[in-house]
């Protein structure tokens, strides 16, 4: 290693899932650039199992978010303190912000490492962290955005987007899921972004009667008052597996890559289909998908007929909702069936 390269870097990019999920080629340039470093990611506790078993990172330092906040509004700070000096006490060679929020241009600055790197114009004064400042483009794509960032410190791009799941997470899928199925991801943080629950429903019943593939469906906990359609199909039929509030990150990860589809809303479990190069559908409305939608994977999106205007891109808004209803089932079958072949 020459002696002016890092020997310890800190890639910080904390949150969400499906935006850890998609800067997993932020790790592999790295490694590529610094064969010998020791490369360690800055996460949130609870999606440190996205990236823990890639090969790449080295650890995972987990950010308790939930429980630093809720000890700091009860005047405790002694644990999240202690995690400050720790981070400190790394003595990072290189850290990059590749979120560039406040927050995590924050934990850029309490590395105390020689060099900082992050986005010059970054939002909420995260750009203050930083001592190496860079001008990306706003209208790149997000993965585009945060290689361009490294290259802009030296860093040559590797898109690679494999995601690596534990083998025992592996071992579990073998032994309780059907040997083919289809991964069905059809919930949402946001009402606007959720394609119907009776249309995937009949999708369900559809595919399990035209194909020989199972129905496995996946989501978060408390989720399932969300799809109470397809809760009821998978109590009345074998061929629909229910595991929605039941997997864990890790776990999820398995079951998406032995998926031989995978129909999904924008969601993390989209960019983990991505992740391990699944075949997939994905259902779009108020979201910009040249800028945050499957990484190469323009040909997978569906959306409904018609213009979408700016107003209707805010997808926190649930009257935005007619967005996703424009998504026509028949469309949506016949794109599963070209898929499954």
């Amino acid at each position: 290693m020459p002696a002016d390269d890092p020997q310890s870097i800190l890639l910080i990019r904390p949150s969400a899932l499906g935006d850890v999920c998609r800067s997993v080629p932020l790790v592999a340039s790295l490694r590529a650039r610094y064969p010998d470093a020791a490369i360690d990611w800055l996460v949130q506790d609870s999606f440190a199992e996205a990236i823990e078993h890639h090969p790449d990172v080295r650890e995972a330092v987990p950010f308790p978010r939930h429980r630093f906040s809720r000890q700091l509004k009860l005047g405790r700070p002694g644990e999240f303190a202690r995690w400050v000096l720790d981070l400190r006490a790394r003595k990072y060679d290189l850290a990059i912000d590749a979120q560039g929020l406040f927050r995590s241009g924050l934990f850029a600055w309490w590395t105390r490492a020689p060099r900082r790197v992050g986005y010059a114009n970054a939002p909420e004064f995260a750009w203050l962290g930083y001592n190496e400042r860079h001008h990306v483009g706003t209208n790149l794509h997000s993965v585009d955005r945060m290689l361009t960032l490294l290259e802009e410190s030296g860093v040559p791009r590797v898109e690679d987007m494999r995601l690596h799941a534990a083998d025992e997470e592996r071992d579990w899928v073998r032994a309780h899921l059907p040997e083919r199925y289809t991964v069905f991801a059809p919930t949402s943080r946001w009402i606007a972004k959720q394609w119907p629950d009776e249309r995937f429903a009949e999708l369900a019943h559809r595919l399990t009667h035209a194909t020989d593939r199972h129905v496995v469906l996946v989501g978060g906990p408390n989720e399932s008052e969300q799809i109470p359609r397809l809760t009821q199909l998978a109590e009345t039929t074998e061929r629909v597996v229910d595991l929605v509030g039941h997997t864990r990150i890790g776990r999820l990860l398995a079951v998406i890559e032995a998926a031989d589809l995978v129909v999904a809303n924008d969601s993390a479990a989209l960019h983990m289909a991505v992740g391990f190069d699944r075949p997939t559908v994905a259902l779009y409305g108020p979201t910009r998908t040249e800028l945050v939608g499957p990484y190469r994977r323009e040909s997978d999106v569906i959306r409904g007929p018609g213009p979408v205007t700016d107003e209707e891109y805010d997808h926190k808004n649930p009257e935005n909702h007619a967005l996703m209803d424009r998504i026509g089932i028949d469309s949506v079958e016949s794109a599963c069936l070209e898929r499954l072949g």
